[in-house]
Order: C-alpha cells, then sequence, then structure tokens
C-alpha cells in the first residue's frame, strides 16, 4: 500500500521541476488537502453508511475554502475547487512562468499525456478518443459544427437543451439553410422508452444529426442515452451527448454506456480548474469531425486534432489529475448518493406545502442532486432576489415555456445546516410570500 510520504512526493512536485532542477515546497496547508483525499480513500463506509454520516462529509467539506457567509446552490453552473487543486494551480502556473517557451511548452504540455491516461481508465475509454477542452459547450459546438450538412438538412434536439447548443443550431440555420427541431418532452419523464419514441418520431428522410442531455440542465432529468444512441444508430444519424451536468456526478462509466461521443465540464462536478472540458469520441468516427479550430490533415485521425486552440495555459489541463484523485477518494457512488440525500433533504420538507411543486424525478435512476422547485403563484426572478438580497443565498432561476421554478444543486461541501436555513425561508415564502 503507498504511504503517504510516498503519495505526497508524487504530487508536490512535477516532474517537470524536478528535471529543471527547481524544487516546489509544499505548503502544511497541501499537505492537509492531500491528507484528507487519503483519508477519504481509505475509508471503509459504503454509500449507505456513509450518505448521513456528518464526521465522514465534515472532512470532505474542510476540503474546500468557499465562503461559508453565503450559500451557495448553484453548483451546477460552476464549482469550487478543493485546496488541492488550488494548490497544484499556483504551482503549476509559477513553473510555467518561469521560461513559458520552455516550461509550459517543452515540460509541462507533455505531462497532458499521463492526465489523458487517468481520464480514460476512470471513465472506461481509450485514452486515444479523449480531448480536453475548455467547457462542455466547447466540446459540443466541435460536433455540432464539426459535421457536414446541406441546406434542407434537418437537426433534432429537444425544447429543454442548452440555450447556448440551441443558439448553435439557429446560426447554422441562418448561415446553411438547416432547419432545427424541436421536441417536447415530459416533465419530469419517467418512461425511457417513451423519451425514445419521442425522439423517433421527430426523425424524417431529412434528419442529419440528432443532440440529447444526459442530464438536462433546467430540472436534473437523466435521460436514456444508450437507448437513445441505439435508436440513433438504427436510422444511421449521428447522436451527440451533452453530458455537462452528468459526469463525476453520478456513478455510470462512459465505455459502458456504448455511445459515439460524450462531452462536459469538467468544473462542475468534477472541481476540476475553471475551464476544462472533455471530449470523448469513439476512435472509429474521429475522421468523421470536422476540428473546431483548423488541425493539419495528418492528424485526421487523431483525438488531439480538437485540442488545437493555439496558446494556452497547461496547468488548469494538468490539475485535472488533482481533481481526479479527489474524486476517486471520494468515491462516485458515495458521492452520487450524498448529492441525492441533499437533494432529498430540502425537497422532502418543502413538498409538504401545497402550493410547492418538484419538476424533477425523485425516482432512482431519473435524477440525482440538482432540482428544480417551484412555489406555485411566486415568480422565479423575485423569489431568486429575494433569496439573494436577503437571506445571500445563490439560486438559479427557470423561466421555460413548459414550466419554472428555482433550480437548486448543492455540492459536497453543503452542510445540512445551511440546507435547514434554505427550507426555512421558502417555507415562510410558501405560506406567507415575499415580504414586501
Amino acid at each position: 500500500m503507498q504511504s503517504r510520504r510516498s503519495f505526497l512526493g508524487t504530487l508536490s512536485l512535477p516532474a517537470a521541476a524536478a528535471a529543471a532542477g527547481i524544487s516546489f515546497r509544499p505548503t502544511e496547508l497541501r499537505a492537509e488537502a492531500i491528507d484528507i483525499a487519503m483519508n477519504l480513500g481509505s475509508h471503509p463506509g459504503s454509500p449507505e453508511d456513509v450518505v448521513d454520516d456528518e464526521n465522514f462529509w465534515r472532512e470532505v467539506q474542510s476540503a474546500f475554502t468557499v465562503d461559508r457567509t453565503l450559500v451557495n446552490l448553484n453548483n451546477g453552473g460552476v464549482s469550487p475547487s478543493p485546496k488541492l487543486v488550488q494548490d497544484a494551480m499556483k504551482r503549476h502556473q509559477d513553473y510555467s512562468n518561469l521560461a513559458p517557451t520552455y516550461t509550459m511548452w517543452q515540460i509541462l504540455e507533455p505531462q497532458r499525456e499521463g492526465t489523458r491516461q487517468r481520464m480514460a481508465r476512470e471513465w472506461g475509454v481509450d485514452p486515444e478518443e479523449v480531448a480536453f477542452t475548455r467547457n462542455s459547450s466547447e466540446s459540443l459546438q466541435i460536433l455540432q459544427f464539426g459535421y457536414d450538412l446541406q441546406p434542407g438538412d434537418e437537426v433534432l434536439t429537444t425544447t429543454q437543451d442548452y440555450g447556448r447548443m440551441i443558439t448553435t443550431f439557429q446560426q447554422r440555420e441562418r448561415r446553411e439553410g438547416i432547419v432545427l427541431k424541436q421536441i417536447q418532452i415530459p416533465v419530469p419523464a419517467e418512461d425511457p422508452a417513451e423519451i425514445v419514441r419521442l425522439f423517433e418520431d421527430g426523425i424524417t428522410d431529412r434528419t442529419k444529426l440528432i443532440l440529447c442531455c444526459h442530464m438536462i440542465n433546467l430540472t436534473g432529468q437523466i435521460l436514456p442515452v444508450t437507448e437513445l444512441t441505439a435508436m440513433a444508430r438504427r436510422h444511421g444519424i449521428p447522436l451527440i451527448i451533452d453530458g455537462a451536468h452528468s459526469l463525476a456526478h453520478f456513478d455510470f462509466d462512459i465505455g459502458e454506456l456504448d455511445v459515439d461521443n460524450y462531452t462536459s465540464s469538467l468544473h462542475k462536478w468534477l472541481f476540476a480548474p475553471h475551464g476544462t472540458g472533455l471530449l470523448y469520441v469513439r476512435k472509429d468516427q474521429i475522421a468523421d469531425v470536422w476540428p473546431l479550430m483548423a488541425a493539419p490533415e495528418s492528424r485526421d485521425q487523431d483525438i488531439r486534432k480538437f485540442e488545437e486552440i493555439g496558446t494556452h495555459p497547461e496547468a488548469p489541463y494538468l490539475c485535472i489529475g488533482e481533481a481526479l484523485t479527489f474524486h476517486q477518494g471520494l468515491g462516485p457512488a458515495r458521492k452520487a448518493a450524498r448529492l441525492t440525500y441533499l437533494r432529498d433533504y430540502w425537497a422532502n420538507p418543502l413538498l409538504e406545502h401545497d402550493n410547492v411543486r418538484l419538476h424533477t424525478s425523485q425516482k432512482p435512476g431519473f435524477a440525482c442532486g440538482i432540482a428544480n422547485v417551484e412555489i406555485i403563484g411566486i415568480e422565479p426572478n423575485a423569489l431568486r432576489e429575494y433569496l439573494w438580497n436577503s437571506h445571500r443565498i445563490i439560486v438559479v432561476s427557470i423561466n421555460h415555456a413548459e414550466f419554472q421554478g428555482l433550480r437548486i444543486s448543492p455540492s459536497v461541501y453543503t452542510t445540512p445546516s445551511e440546507l435547514d436555513r434554505f427550507v426555512e425561508i421558502m417555507s415562510d415564502v410558501a405560506k406567507n410570500g415575499i415580504p414586501a
């Protein structure tokens, strides 16, 4: 078994620094952060054992440097990183700035391959199928712009897909004359076969591309991407999967999903540095997709063609490794169980009020830590502003044509007492309205 000393050595000093004869002494805080990751990884508790073990989760909470004067319930937008990741960012950035053309390009950049191998291993795919991007939007636009389409060709998605991705197809409509079709799906959706049928019913002989979410950002709804991929293959149509909120949120294996591509933002639920994303493309389909920025023809079948963005900081991509270490120490199944527990912790007491609606399924497999809640008769924007201005609670208001409410997304560092505070205020609004 690896000792704490040897484990600390592998994380505290980049191989780059050693090669250049430059050492970095880990701070005491950094050592404490590594201790936390080690302790979590050695904890024997199952998801059921630790889901409400506040001693276990207090150790997780202490790994973050968040502002406890407020309550951040918008971790679905972007998450804070643990101290372990922040320290690594500073260390790599300091090293990069010693002589960037050498230290960043020649020493640090090649180390990205180790991160690529670790991420591929974690999610059950080939390293030659994993590219790093800046976010899920970039990963998705690589795919959305990467397939050749002709005027009149149709692309199919739902009315609940992420706004930026809908805008991407709308730009192709204006520029190239393609046609965007959007279907409606139930809220919440608890019949996978119905979802597949609704997508299939939307296909015509002109449909050339389909987009769907793995987890819908508006409600936290999980869609059956494996079944949808199989259906799309039967019709010979590429299916693009938006996994912005799924990866490292609930426990699954990309390889076992049997999908042709996958996209995600790593600064959400993996807690990686801000501005890091992932693009998976099955090896036999890489050549079919144009990169967003031009790459040489020699890279047509190389996953790295999707990483052609010019000069960029290397530190964020290397620090994905620290985020992955923290994720593995926490345990994907324990993490998912805790996020579901926190959702129900606030949702169940609020649902005791007759005028509260949850636009998210609480059945296993259909959602996890994100949920959309509505107080009937209360305008979501006004409620969001009241929660922030009067109580320093951060939420997202959702104003969709088919439903509305607040999107609530606590994280592993969120404490039950913070959710108690949220529930108390929301319950008062449900009974008495927003104070004048």
